[in-house]
């Protein structure tokens, strides 16, 4: 992998990230991520064979509930905060990105 230290690098990453960058940004992120290439590169070179996958570094278990369908007692007393509906569903604008 090829550092981004030079300012055509970090320009290129900022157009991509869609911002807007001051000369000093460009310097400062492209000093940053430097040191963060540099970082990875030198975990690369650990031997990470007997440490299992983890999601959260500290120990934590999902504590959230399993995800499952209930009745609702009062529809119609959701539904009337609808700006619009379609029988029992809210009805919402078509979006298109």
């Amino acid at each position: 992998m090829t550092e981004p230290s030079e300012e055509s690098d970090v320009r290129k990453i900022a157009k991509l990230a869609r911002l807007r960058l001051t000369g000093d940004e460009v310097k400062l992120y492209g000093d940053q991520l430097t040191k963060i290439l540099a970082a990875m590169k030198e975990l690369e070179g650990l031997d990470t064979s007997s440490v299992p996958p983890t999601a959260f570094v500290l120990g934590k278990v999902n504590v959230m509930r399993e995800d499952e369908a209930r009745p609702f007692a009062d529809v119609e007393a959701l539904m009337a905060n609808a700006p619009d509906r379609d029988g029992p569903f809210f009805k919402v604008r078509k979006v298109i990105v």
